[in-house]
């Protein structure tokens, strides 16, 4: 069975003289979840629309697992979940009977449906919520029965627009961990969003877009040390399952080989500088977990991927 693919070629959208989208050309292979990174107004929604046929190129092909979006609509979508500027649920419905009418409006059999809703449901941990109705939920919980929406039809590629925008910190770490979960289940995820941060924390891979234009596609931690234009320093944000002491900083990882500095974020986080290669990461990583300090998370700081952006930013205007 082939990897599942989205690819934009050449991909653009006018609107009169004005250039939403131009020349796009992206392509993102695999099981991997892929940040689309961009300020307002960038491009993002607009190439998550024309990777769906709710609007049509001006010019360019939408391509999912090699099927034009716009000549063969049914069978492209298929393999597809899509949550794009977030649908309202009638507030008087139970996210049982609002997942009911996506199945039905989808041609699911009738008889897969109960067992179905119950599972994407339960994806998202709303199992304690589907009979209530949806009008006494905060607006993260809505949003999880949006992604669960997105869910029902078991795709292969999920495509969201900025799922954490406009929720309060609570709802926004719900959704986060939510997608985060989503990555275990062999899927391709094309998450846009402006959030630095959430990037940082989620995705394996980013493609940076401004003014409509791509501006970077590759892994995280090569678009960090390439464009950040620190000689080739990385930070890295560590996160710990319990306390940690201010010497073992200071003696146990900051004598570790690469590392250039280390210092305590809360009582059970770091960020960690250091020189090098991705080798000289993955031994860094190695040494960390050596030292049996409850290591439970290890990625790019938000604070450098900002920088990088910055950097790159500038150099379009």
């Amino acid at each position: 069975m082939s990897s599942p693919s989205i690819e934009a070629v050449n991909l653009s959208k006018r609107y009169g003289s004005f250039s939403a989208l131009s020349n796009l050309n992206l392509k993102i292979e695999g099981s991997k979840c892929v940040g689309f990174l961009g300020p307002n107004g960038a491009g993002k929604t607009t190439t998550l629309k024309l990777f769906t046929d709710m609007i049509r190129a001006s010019e360019g092909k939408a391509l999912i697992n090699g099927i034009s979006v716009h000549e063969n609509k049914k069978k492209a979508l298929a393999s597809v979940g899509s949550l794009i500027e977030s649908p309202e649920i009638y507030p008087s419905l139970t996210p049982r009977d609002a997942l009911s009418m996506v199945a039905e409006i989808r041609g699911m059999p009738r008889s897969d449906r109960k067992k179905k809703i119950e599972e994407v449901v339960a994806e998202v941990k709303m199992e304690e919520w589907l009979d209530k109705k949806v009008g006494k939920f905060s607006k993260g919980m809505k949003q999880r029965i949006n992604i669960s929406a997105a869910l029902l039809s078991e795709p292969e590629i999920l495509l969201l627009d900025e799922p954490s925008t406009g929720l309060d910190p609570r709802g926004m770490s719900e959704v986060r961990e939510i997608v985060k979960s989503l990555k275990h289940k062999n899927r391709l995820i094309f998450m846009s969003s402006h959030l630095l941060n959430e990037v940082s924390e989620i995705c394996d891979e980013v493609a940076m877009i401004d003014h409509g234009k791509l501006l970077v596609y590759d892994k995280l931690n090569n678009v960090v040390s390439r464009f950040s234009g620190d000689g080739g320093e990385i930070i890295i944000d560590v996160g710990l399952s319990r306390d940690i002491d201010d010497q073992t900083i200071s003696r146990s990882i900051s004598s570790l080989s690469g590392v250039v500095s280390a210092e305590k974020l809360e009582m059970k986080s770091l960020r960690i500088k250091f020189s090098g290669t991705l080798e000289n990461q993955e031994k860094l990583l190695s040494d960390l977990v050596a030292l049996k300090i409850g290591l439970v998370s290890f990625h790019p700081s938000s604070s450098a991927l900002e920088d990088t952006y910055l950097n790159m930013i500038k150099a379009t205007l």
